[in-house]
């Protein structure tokens, strides 16, 4: 029988020479890469926060090479990246043997990477990618997605419940306050007002039991709820309007995340449409690389487009030449914004899809398919009666937009034997309603979306921002923030973004090294093959 034969293995061995951690690590790993794109950048802006004096600090280049590696291998929880400082030869490398704990960590990561430092770390992997020839810029992919907050899903404060709970106090404490001033039977000086305040009813309250006690009332009860009213009640009113500051224009936070808003998410796991704290996430991609990101606290998507595009312009000089995005975006505001900017908007709008089917092409009863005298400003309905112009009237949007609608009327749809086609209203005169304007922005866009161009960027526009979407949230597990508030999850967005961007850019480098490996074996190959005849 053959003997076995075992490899040493000495776990308390003495080298000669102590090895470099570095040799641990292959030439070609994706840390190398990372590290030496890192090496390049100008981190002047984080270096700032650093105040000096007192004991010696982690260096800032380390710390940042830690953590964005860290996301790209997907790794989140700054515990987790202490204890890989300990025990993974690839991060001990990048450290440099350095040790942080998890609270240095956490605190780079959200208070040195916050307000706009990360941001620069960020666009200069986009120039890099630009340099090399991998974007353009000059096309914006653009979509969005709710990514749920860590905040706890039952700490829901709803603005229109604060809204009437406090009218409905305030009601009840000026009952109790007008109970007792009759008691007192002291007049009211002041005029009744259309809208009592929270000041008007803790002026009266103290003036009450001001008086109460000089005059020694023995309506116990009374006095008892006066009281209440200035040990519950007016501390309760400023509970609401502490919630109504911190609301704004929202209409709901949550208490242990006051950023987030609660929003329906697509991923429902009680499958019942329960809204969740969370931030709605605009990128916008080209070749599937992020190049610019941010995160609102609306969950519509048509009200962050422009603050979106002025976000890029602010990050690199400029706006896109081209913006490719869905329904969502189609807005009048939107669409006045890119066309005054100098951008080619290939952005549907509601109705594209359905304005595209042989159904709606052949409705002579739609509005978008009556003739229209442009110089007389006048409709001719199917019948060929004339809808004249009888009036304008103005809609303001929630984001403050003024719209300009005109309203078209016939002289009499009465006995007419197409009404019952034509609409369904009491009314013997039909009306229609018309936004030139918005019209006149959608005719443009339905122009450049059934171009050839156009119908390029729509079949590019599923597999650009939507797969970047979806690598991060399922092939890396990224489907809810670890950190709280807008400042500090932009960051964390901002992180995973720039690691999706080095994986494609890793995996790009690879490609680049395996087809020249290729060549040079085929460079090789060929004079021996010659030799062999």
């Amino acid at each position: 029988m053959t003997k076995v034969l075992y490899k040493s293995y000495t776990q308390n061995d003495f080298l000669l020479f102590p090895p470099c951690i570095g040799d641990f690590i292959p030439e070609n790993h994706p840390v190398r890469i990372v590290n030496a794109i890192l090496d390049n950048f100008d981190i002047s802006e984080i270096e700032s926060t650093y105040k000096g004096g007192g004991t010696t600090s982690y260096h800032p280049l380390m710390l940042l090479k830690v953590v964005v590696y860290a996301y790209l291998t997907n790794v989140y929880s700054g515990r987790r990246m202490a204890s890989l400082l300990e025990e993974n030869v690839i991060f001990m490398w990048l450290s440099g043997m350095n040790r942080p704990d998890f609270r240095t960590i956490n605190r780079f990561r959200s208070e040195r990477l916050a307000d706009g430092r990360f941001e620069s770390i960020f666009r200069q992997v986009v120039e890099l990618l630009h340099d090399e020839g991998l974007i353009s810029l000059d096309v914006q992919y653009i979509d969005g997605t709710k990514i749920e907050s860590v905040a706890n899903k039952y700490t829901f404060v709803w603005k229109g419940s604060v809204e009437k709970n406090k009218a409905k106090l305030i009601a009840k404490v000026d009952g109790v306050l007008k109970e007792a001033e009759a008691v007192l039977e002291e007049e009211n000086a002041d005029e009744p007002q259309e809208e009592i305040t929270k000041e008007d009813l803790q002026k009266r309250t103290d003036r009450i039991l001001e008086k109460m006690d000089k005059e020694g009332v023995s309506d116990k009860k009374l006095r008892k709820a006066v009281s209440k009213i200035k040990e519950e009640s007016l501390p309760k009113l400023d509970e609401y309007d502490k919630h109504l500051e911190i609301l704004g224009e929202r209409n709901s936070y949550s208490k242990t995340d006051p950023d987030a808003t609660f929003m329906h998410m697509k991923e429902d796991a009680m499958n019942n449409g329960q809204t969740k704290p969370g931030y709605n996430v605009q990128i916008a991609t080209e070749n599937q690389y992020i190049v610019n990101y941010d995160l609102y606290w609306r969950p519509t998507d048509y009200g962050t487009l422009i603050p979106f595009l002025e976000s890029f312009y602010d990050s690199y000089g400029f706006y896109s030449s081209e913006i490719v995005a869905d329904s969502g975006y189609g807005s009048e505001q939107n669409y006045e914004f890119m066309f005054a900017n100098g951008m080619t908007p290939y952005v549907k709008y509601n109705l594209f899809h359905k304005e595209m089917k042989r159904k709606f092409l052949k409705n002579p009863f739609h509005q978008a398919n009556m003739f229209y005298n442009q110089e007389q400003d006048f409709y001719i309905c199917p019948m060929g009666q004339r809808m004249e112009h009888v009036a304008d009237k103005k809609t303001v949007s929630d984001l403050g937009y003024v719209s300009h609608t005109s309203l078209y009327k016939t002289a009499n749809c009465s006995g007419c034997p197409l009404r019952g086609m034509c609409y369904n209203g009491k009314d013997d005169r039909r009306t229609i309603e018309v936004n030139h304007r918005a019209n006149s922005f959608k005719n443009s866009a339905k122009t450049l979306l059934t171009s050839d161009r156009g119908l390029m960027h729509r079949s590019k526009r599923p597999i650009e921002p939507e797969s970047c979407f979806g690598n991060i949230k399922f092939n890396h597990g990224f489907k809810r923030f670890h950190l709280k508030s807008t400042r500090k999850t932009k960051v964390e967005w901002g992180l995973v973004s720039l690691a999706h961007n080095l994986r494609k850019y890793v995996a790009h480098k690879a490609k680049i090294r395996e087809k020249y490996a290729q060549n040079m074996m085929i460079v090789i190959e060929e004079p021996l093959l010659k030799v062999a005849v």
